[in-house]
């Protein structure tokens, strides 16, 4: 019998978190590649930013998914650590609606959801159709699985040593503790909730009790948070130590009232018995009474979390991910949100990319003009940054591909990848100019003053070219023509140039060496040129 019941619970337990898997990942299919416009225009303030979180986690039932979701968006640089605390308020509420469904027997028509949901993904060819179905069916499955689970525990009312277990939960330490320890287990304050709900209707544990394994629940709920932040920078780390903050300052402020107050009697009052409306209704008001206690100080719930975890000097020098492009994509795949993080990381390395070969490319002319070879290692160390950068990125890129739910990710990674290209063969000319050092000490060859200042404004006009492609504008058409316009006047300044050195020759006012030494500068300038023409033509295909 006993394995009977474990299988059942089991079975069930597996059905309602596949059924939440494929609501988060049918949301994801419909807005995952849009979630970083729709949180930035919707975080602006923080009642704005609470309802989208408590919108979200209504519609995946997850506030882990959504707290995973708000981890990577910090971790990456699309979401501030002011405005996740907002974010984490509301996922905190929305995660409450599966109990309120549960409590409402939303269930009994679960089979025909998913019947619905799984008759919309096979029968319907319409992409957005079939998303549709999958949040649908997943909403069914999960139902289904809870069903599962209550039918399994039905034999438990009739066993002792069950029934004294239970029991052991009036001491709120103990509840708290269990509740925690059990949710961090199954990573999901829905399931843990929906079984609780499940033992109070089968008459397994009182509400009095059960409260207090309740707000253990919404503690142990932030273990997959934490999980998920290991590995990612100090910003997310914090953002996950906001989320345990909250949930830790509202079990304490609620266990306190419970003990001093009739707060359990009160909500019970309510619904009398109904006790799967009254953990639901319990679990309601924690959420949405913490949440209105801790709103106004969201904003020094995010100064505690850096003061618990300060930046340190190593994080502040290395702001950069390189390394961790492809754990983090191993990490954020399945999650809500893991496109736009995907494709938000990808492109603040391609930047970083594109940044190093522009500063490469400075030092290097400037090794030239001034023949210190001292420089040429930084440049070195610098190149291997970038010459690693475009291996990890063609490998995320890779992995992308394979697994994107969008389509219209895989028509900008084509293009994040042309850049890649273009950025990588920066770093190449940059360090051939670099190179041009040994050989001019070598052969003590000096330039003229003529060819010093045309080699200093191609310089001037090849850097002002890089920087205009890292700053995008809104008005892409102008800002492709100023960079397009750039690229010509680099390609006449060489075809002038050139002619100006042919009469130098001519007149024998510089050497054999120089001669040719200038003549391959004027080349490498000219395909840095080329190479940044390419990277803004490419960006324009993603924005437009």
């Amino acid at each position: 019998m006993e394995v009977t019941i474990l299988l059942g619970l089991l079975g069930g337990l597996a059905l309602f978190l596949y059924g939440m898997q494929m609501m988060s990942d049918g949301l994801e299919d419909v807005a995952g590649d849009r979630m970083e416009r729709i949180l930035e225009k919707l975080t602006s303030n923080r009642f704005l930013g609470v309802a989208v979180g408590a919108l979200i986690t209504a519609i995946i039932q997850s506030s882990s998914a959504t707290t995973v979701m708000v981890v990577g968006f910090v971790n990456s640089g699309m979401m501030t650590l002011q405005q996740a605390v907002w974010i984490i308020m509301g996922a905190n509420i929305g995660t409450t609606i599966t109990g309120q469904l549960i409590a409402l027997d939303v269930g009994a028509i679960a089979p025909l959801m998913a019947f619905v949901g799984v008759a919309m993904i096979v029968f319907l060819k319409a992409p957005k159709v079939q998303h549709v179905g999958k949040i649908l069916a997943g909403l069914g499955v999960l139902f289904i699985g809870m069903d599962m689970m209550g039918s399994a525990m039905e034999p438990l009312r009739e066993s002792e040593v069950f029934i004294n277990l239970m029991t052991k939960f009036s001491n709120p330490l103990v509840g708290i503790i269990a509740g925690a320890v059990f949710t961090a287990i199954i990573q999901s304050s829905s399931a843990s909730v929906g079984i609780l709900q499940t033992l109070a209707d089968n008459g397994l544990i009182p509400f009095s009790s059960s409260v207090f394994v309740l707000f253990g629940m919404n503690i142990g709920t932030c273990i997959t948070a934490v999980l998920a932040s290991i590995g990612t920078n100090r910003s997310a780390k914090r953002t996950t130590i906001i989320h345990l903050m909250f949930n830790l300052i509202g079990t304490a402020v609620f266990t306190v009232l419970c003990l001093t107050l009739p707060v359990a009697d009160f909500v019970a009052a309510f619904t009398p018995g109904k006790p799967a409306a009254q953990i639901a209704n319990m679990h309601t008001l924690f959420n949405i009474a913490t949440t209105c206690l801790l709103l106004p100080f969201g904003t020094y719930l995010a100064k505690a979390a850096t003061k618990i975890l300060p930046d340190s000097k190593q994080e502040q020098e290395n702001i950069s991910i390189l390394g961790t492009l492809n754990k983090e994509f191993g990490r954020t795949r399945t999650h809500l949100g893991a496109d736009a993080i995907h494709m938000d990381i990808l492109r603040q390395e391609i930047e970083r990319m594109i940044s190093l070969a522009g500063e490469n490319a400075n030092r290097c002319y400037q090794a030239v003009l001034d023949t210190d070879t001292a420089v040429l290692k930084k440049a070195e160390e610098t190149e291997g940054i970038i010459d690693t950068l475009n291996k990890d990125i063609s490998q995320y890129i890779s992995k992308i591909l394979v697994s994107s739910n969008s389509g219209s990710n895989v028509t900008n990674i084509e293009q994040y990848f042309l850049i890649t290209g273009n950025a990588e063969r920066i770093g190449d000319h940059a360090i051939n100019i670099g190179e041009y050092v040994e050989t001019i000490k070598k052969k003590n060859i000096v330039f003229s003053d003529n060819a010093r200042e045309e080699l200093e404004k191609m310089q001037k006009i090849t850097q002002k070219a890089i920087d205009k492609v890292l700053h995008r504008e809104d008005d892409m058409t102008v800002w492709l023509s100023d960079i397009a316009a750039m690229e010509q006047k680099i390609d006449d300044m060489t075809r002038n140039y050139r002619e100006a050195h042919l009469d130098r020759m001519r007149k024998g006012l510089c050497s054999e060496e120089a001669c040719v030494l200038y003549s391959e500068l004027l080349t490498d300038f000219e395909r840095i040129g080329d190479h940044v023409l390419n990277i803004a033509q490419a960006i324009t295909k993603i924005y437009s």
